[in-house]
């Protein structure tokens, strides 16, 4: 990391000379633009300015209808964004830069845009503040490297896609060694960035690759997942290669998740962890994982936000479909961590990698807090085969059965304001719209000739 002091004597030595000034969209991407490193140290620190589209786009920027927060009758006018100085970090993939993360702001009244996702996060991070508490968490974060790049891959229309490797590399060392010249760059750009990387391995399918970041606070942890995912399209592009965090991209391979472990920590004590308790689990503990179990149906749709993002959802898959919890059990939708040690933790396994994660984790700490506010009781935990547990709470099965459940939540509603709510609502509206009008190629091939 760099003060706003070492950025400019940096600039002044010539050793930087391009400023990354970055806000986060909807969909958890980077968008912003590049300064002239003398020019942002002059005067450009303070604020600039885009398009308030950025906030009510989908996935390829198109600008549909129906949000309350812009449209082409208002006129899509400006943000300001107010950089964040404490998040100044060298990129060391790329000459001279630093990138600065912004806090979004409206353009007269220099509020926080309500539906911007740092602000979303930061509300509820606040409201942990507002009890003592500090939340701590982290992500694990799963992809997939491909043999060839972006450009490639969509010129053959997206069918031509090939993993990097033949098998399934879960924790191999032989066949991660031979995707080296893109992951050890990777581990040790992210470093220099002050991210505090623990490590990489394969995961459970030909290609896929997880990143091991460390917990942090809940902020921190959001800005590092979303810097690591850039990163790792960045650089793997420049080997020539794609990755992709995809949810589901192939019918007969497992899925990208993105776990997220959770704590909250008071007096710089894990306020989790009670050696008395059941399975060393403190009583906020219980009531926080009776929330996340309750209210998990209400969140999905941040923790899963698109129509592919339900595929990964499958039985025998270590991808949840039950929203229980078990003990150090991967096939439940909530797992204790570190039972009965004071790293005690809940991980939360439904979000896939294609999460927003200032979105996700914000909407797992309301749900905790609720739990905690209304001291629910946290049921006995699930063992065995959680697929094949019968009473168990399902994860909502699609989009608009997630959809239905966000919009009718009286305690998201609550939590984050109606504003925020009907603006991610609008959002996975469209998502189906654009669904719906598709012709994919598994009904050309189904009924082309035989319909």
């Amino acid at each position: 990391m760099m003060t706003f002091q070492e950025l400019k004597a940096a600039v002044d030595a010539g050793t930087v000379d391009t400023v990354l000034v970055c806000m986060v969209d909807m969909q958890g991407r980077l968008m912003g633009k590049r300064f002239v490193a003398q020019h942002f140290v002059a005067t450009a620190w303070e604020e600039t300015h885009c398009c308030n589209y950025l906030l009510a786009t989908d996935l390829e920027m198109a600008t549909p209808d129906g949000y309350a927060s812009t449209s082409w009758q208002k006129g899509y006018g400006d943000y300001t964004l107010r950089p964040d100085l404490d998040t100044i970090r060298p990129l060391t993939w790329l000459n001279g830069t630093v990138m600065v993360l912004c806090d979004v702001l409206d353009h007269h009244t220099h509020e926080p845009v309500a539906h911007s996702p740092r602000a979303v996060l930061k509300r509820q991070i606040a409201r942990c503040e507002d009890r003592g508490l500090t939340p701590i968490m982290a992500t694990e974060l799963e992809f997939f490297l491909f043999e060839k790049s972006f450009a490639e891959i969509a010129r053959t229309g997206y069918r031509e896609l090939v993993p990097i490797s033949r098998f399934n590399e879960d924790y191999s060392i032989l066949q991660t060694s031979r995707e080296e010249h893109v992951m050890q760059p990777l581990r040790n750009h992210l470093w220099a960035a002050g991210i505090p990387v623990e490590n990489s391995k394969g995961e459970a399918e030909s290609g896929q690759e997880e990143l091991n970041i460390r917990y942090a606070t809940a902020l921190d942890t959001a800005d590092h997942h979303t810097i690591a995912k850039h990163a790792t399209k960045e650089i793997a592009d420049r080997h020539g290669h794609a990755a992709s965090f995809m949810a589901k991209w192939h019918p007969a391979r497992v899925g990208s998740s993105a776990h997220v472990h959770q704590s909250l920590w008071r007096n710089g004590q894990n306020a989790f962890a009670d050696p008395e308790g059941d399975f060393g689990m403190s009583r906020e503990m219980r009531h926080y994982m009776a929330g996340l179990i309750r209210f998990a149906p209400e969140i999905t749709l941040f923790l899963a936000p698109y129509v592919n993002s339900y595929k990964r959802f499958a039985k025998a898959t270590f991808a949840p479909t039950k929203t229980v919890w078990s003990v150090d059990n991967r096939t439940a939708g909530f797992r204790l961590c570190g039972a009965a040690t004071q790293a005690v933790r809940v991980e939360c396994r439904i979000p896939g990698s294609d999460m927003n994660p200032y979105l996700a984790l914000a909407a797992l700490l309301a749900a905790g807090l609720a739990g905690m506010d209304g001291e629910l009781d946290l049921a006995r935990p699930t063992t065995g085969d959680v697929y094949d547990a019968a009473q168990a709470g399902e994860i909502p099965a699609s989009l608009p059965a997630a959809l239905d459940r966000f919009r009718r939540s009286d305690m998201l509603r609550a939590a984050m304001g109606d504003e925020v709510i009907d603006h991610y609502c609008r959002a996975a509206e469209w998502e189906i719209e654009e669904f719906e009008r598709a012709v994919t190629d598994f009904e050309i091939a189904r009924g082309f000739e035989r319909a």
